[in-house]
């Protein structure tokens, strides 16, 4: 086994949607190897409530409210991250959702059930539609617009974006998520060959199945048994499980380290126990 002390003292770590349950374990896993950690979030309690435990456990970490949709707000907030903290070192791009009202209610559509009065395509919510759109991959490029300006000229600086496995290959019911992770994913490389010459990484992490407080009604019935859906995602992972968020860690640790990745950049990389390599047979 290879037993490695990841030596993030110093560094400056600003993570958006820092009152996440994934971003939750980011934040520890980057606060426990020194770094000191920015938490993001629209929702200032959520993102003071991590920091504190955070704190407790003996990091340096503080919550700023910030609206990733709003150059205005991030810029503030991260105004406020340079007199506490210094200027950013690691971006982690954290904050992304989907909605029930951009998701359809059947997999396929059938002449049968296109008039049941579920939600079908022709019925997703425009403005819910946008909203997830503009979350995931606005939501993306606009902290890193900011806050990339002030890591030129600094060395080992990662930005590290949260695409998912569903932009690698769509799943039934979220067409928005899907198409705006596919952005992100798209959107890495871009970065990754914009910034490569002045010593900014960009790299991605595409999660896969994770039970989260996002996904559980879809993932578990009300009596707490697996659907259908999960049943068949289960079906379709090699390694017949969902995934643990601290599973994520070990990832991130490696692409923001520029002694272990140093020749890293561009790269999205699937978390997903296999599905994305899987073809069902």
């Amino acid at each position: 086994m290879i037993k490695y002390d990841f030596n993030l003292k110093g560094k400056v770590a600003v993570i958006t949607g820092g009152g996440g349950a994934l971003s939750g374990v980011f934040a520890e896993a980057l606060c426990s190897h020194g770094a000191k950690v920015a938490l993001f979030d629209i929702n200032k309690e959520a993102a003071d409530k991590a920091a504190a435990k955070l704190e407790a456990a003996g990091g340096i970490a503080k919550g700023y409210k910030a609206d990733v949709l709003s150059k205005e707000s991030i810029t503030e907030a991260y105004e406020e991250v340079k007199k506490d903290f210094g200027t950013c070192d690691i971006l982690l791009n954290g904050a992304g959702v989907h909605h029930p009202l951009a998701t359809t209610e059947h997999e396929q559509i059938t002449e049968e059930n296109m008039n049941d009065g579920s939600r079908s395509f022709f019925d997703l919510d425009i403005e819910k539609v946008e909203w997830v759109n503009r979350l995931d991959f606005i939501g993306t490029f606009i902290p890193s617009q900011v806050i990339c300006k002030n890591m030129i000229g600094k060395s080992g600086c990662s930005v590290i974006n949260i695409s998912s496995m569903n932009a690698i290959s769509p799943t039934t019911i979220v067409p928005i998520y899907s198409a705006a992770k596919a952005g992100v994913s798209n959107f890495t490389a871009w970065l990754a060959n914009y910034f490569a010459l002045v010593g900014i990484r960009v790299n991605a992490l595409a999660p896969g199945f994770f039970v989260t407080n996002l996904n559980k009604n879809i993932m578990y019935k009300e009596d707490g048994t697996l659907s259908g859906r999960s049943e068949r995602i289960i079906a379709g992972t090699p390694m017949s499980r969902f995934g643990n968020p601290e599973e994520c860690a070990g990832t991130l640790l490696y692409l923001v380290d520029p002694e272990l990745s140093g020749f890293v950049t561009g790269a999205v990389i699937p978390i997903d126990g296999g599905f994305s390599s899987f073809c069902g047979v």
